[in-house]
């Protein structure tokens, strides 16, 4: 049996298709196995494209979807939601239904029973800080616990006894027992279960001893029958306790357990607790903040989900730790949107336009492409009347030849539309231009004027009479410092232009647009309606990403 090669081959596949072709499996079953403590990144979507592709890419294989959620503290139904949400999103379905590793409590009780049982297990007494203090450094061997060579009897008693709530949090542990002068810190006697009295979202308060990920991670692969176990590479020194488990407990399965390297990006941090802390001290609005790098807020800002996967897809798989161009994401996301989004006309910065020798009482309804380069997505129904808005950056009563929109006295043509020429402006007492009276010749509708004349500049616009009131919110890069993970403070890097808002005006036609549908809006961006903010009544637009890479400038 052979990969099909729909996916971009890496040293993952290569082991993969090298145990298929050898018979070591006939069958490949991956898994995705967030905690529920926070929102899902990008960094988790490499990971989910990784684990889900290889499930979609070789016969018969699957992919499970499986919460770690063994530390009730900081775990909640909510993260549990948002995570199946996100990954239905991108475009994934897990095989069977949702796991959890709650779910095999009972089996990671009896599996401790038999390492006890074995004298490879002990309950421990010391504390946190004489824990610290025997299990040594780098440079050091730890030291054996006074507890370590306690009578297997005695051990599997006091265990009992955790699971039936009798000592109190911090005053017993179960711990492996390997070797404390092992030079692999984690090999040095590992805590395996500890007393919680906490609230479980799933198992409720039926436990007051929870098993440790190293323990929990390897056998819930084993139970569910997965060949291949896919990590980042901060896993690696956790990989020989990973095997160690395994090898000495009464399971059938021996998952393999493959590091790869962790996606980091530039100018974003991918620290769930750091991000919790963001959130927390207010300095966004949620972990859907569309500045955020989470998945729903990505989302939310109006990435699609296919140049999210044609992202992870470029970057590739390695053991290789490098640092990626956000760049790079915004041009995926660019590409997709180029193609697949609607053009639409809004001005963010309005400033009125008269017509003077255009009948008042008029209104044409001027036809516009809804895709330039795209036939088949149909055309729109443009309003134009005596009065338009257009954006104020776009006037200048003097300017250079360089500059190739309205200029006092010249001629500009509207998208779509006529040529009109600039003769007047109306300012109030401050100087501020509130009107530009303009004439326009009613030959020149369309791309082609009938009189052959050339005009350079072209400009956008939105009729003043027919539009609709919309909040505009640009959003840039959220840190100043490409990698912002690396400072102590983080507020003292946090971009204090990230989110600038503007009021202003979009076109009819965007009455009824739809939540989270991207639009190109000509010459500012693409945009999409806010999720949250957005209705009927106050339509908010999220700039999803400019037109094209300016953040050098």
């Amino acid at each position: 049996m052979t990969q099909v090669e729909t996916g971009p081959s890496n040293f993952i596949r290569n082991i993969i298709d090298n145990d298929l072709q050898t018979g070591k499996h006939q069958t490949i079953q991956t898994r995705f196995p967030p905690e529920p403590n926070g929102y899902l990144h990008i960094g988790h979507a490499k990971s989910i494209c990784l684990n889900f592709g290889i499930a979609e890419d070789y016969p018969n294989a699957l992919c499970n979807l499986r919460f770690d959620d063994t530390n009730p503290v900081k775990e909640d139904a909510n993260y549990v939601a948002a995570i199946e949400a996100d990954v239905r999103w991108l475009g994934f379905q897990w095989a069977g239904d949702i796991h959890y590793s709650s779910d095999y409590f009972e089996q990671l009780y009896a599996y401790a029973i038999e390492l006890i049982e074995q004298d490879k297990a002990y309950v421990c007494e010391l504390n946190a800080e004489q824990t610290r203090e025997y299990r040594g450094t780098l440079t050091s061997p730890g030291k054996d616990s006074p507890f370590r060579n306690r009578p297997i009897q005695e051990s599997l008693d006091l265990f009992t006894r955790m699971r039936a709530g009798e000592f109190a949090e911090g005053s017993m542990m179960l711990r492996a027992k390997i070797d404390m002068a092992s030079a692999n810190m984690k090999m040095r006697d590992p805590v395996i279960y500890r007393i919680r009295f906490a609230h479980h979202h799933q198992t409720g308060d039926k436990w007051c001893i929870y098993p440790m990920y190293d323990f929990t991670h390897c056998i819930s692969d084993a139970l569910e029958g997965i060949t291949h176990s896919l990590c980042t590479l901060e896993f690696e020194d956790h990989r020989p306790l990973y095997d160690w488990v395994l090898a000495n407990i009464s399971v059938a399965c021996k998952p393999r357990q493959i590091e790869f390297s962790r996606l980091n990006l530039q100018y974003t941090l991918t620290s769930k607790r750091k991000l919790n802390a963001l959130v927390n001290d207010n300095l966004v609005s949620g972990w859907n903040d569309p500045r955020m790098p989470t998945i729903s807020g990505m989302r939310r800002r109006g990435y699609p989900a296919a140049a999210i996967r044609e992202f992870c897809k470029r970057i590739g798989v390695t053991k290789q730790e490098n640092t990626v161009e956000l760049a790079s994401l915004e041009a995926c996301v660019r590409e997709n949107l180029e193609s697949n989004a609607p053009r639409a006309m809004a001005v963010i910065d309005p400033v009125k336009v008269i017509i003077t020798n255009y009948e008042n009482a008029k209104t044409e309804q001027l036809i516009a492409p809804a895709h330039p380069k795209d036939e088949s997505m149909g055309t729109r129904s443009v309003p134009f009347s005596a009065e338009l808005f257009i954006d104020r950056a776009d006037f200048r009563e003097e300017a250079n030849k360089k500059y190739k929109r309205l200029v006092l006295g010249k001629e500009v043509r509207l998208r779509n539309a006529y040529v009109i020429k600039a003769e007047t402006v109306i300012k109030d007492e401050a100087g501020t231009i509130t009107e530009i009276h303009c004439s326009y010749d009613p030959e020149t509708l369309g791309k082609n004027p009938s009189d052959g004349r050339k005009v350079k500049g072209v400009i956008h616009w939105v009729d003043a009479k027919t539009n609709k009131p919309a909040e505009f919110r640009i959003y840039e890069r959220l840190f100043l410092v490409e990698n912002p993970a690396a400072v102590e403070n983080i507020h003292e890097v946090l971009n204090s232009d990230s989110l600038i808002v503007k009021q202003g005006v979009v076109e009819i036609s965007l009455a009824d647009n739809q939540v989270e549908k991207a639009y190109q809006f000509e010459r500012e961006g693409y945009f999409c309606a806010d999720s949250k903010d957005s209705t009927a009544q106050h339509l908010v637009f999220n700039r999803t990403v400019a037109l094209r890479d300016s953040w050098g400038e």
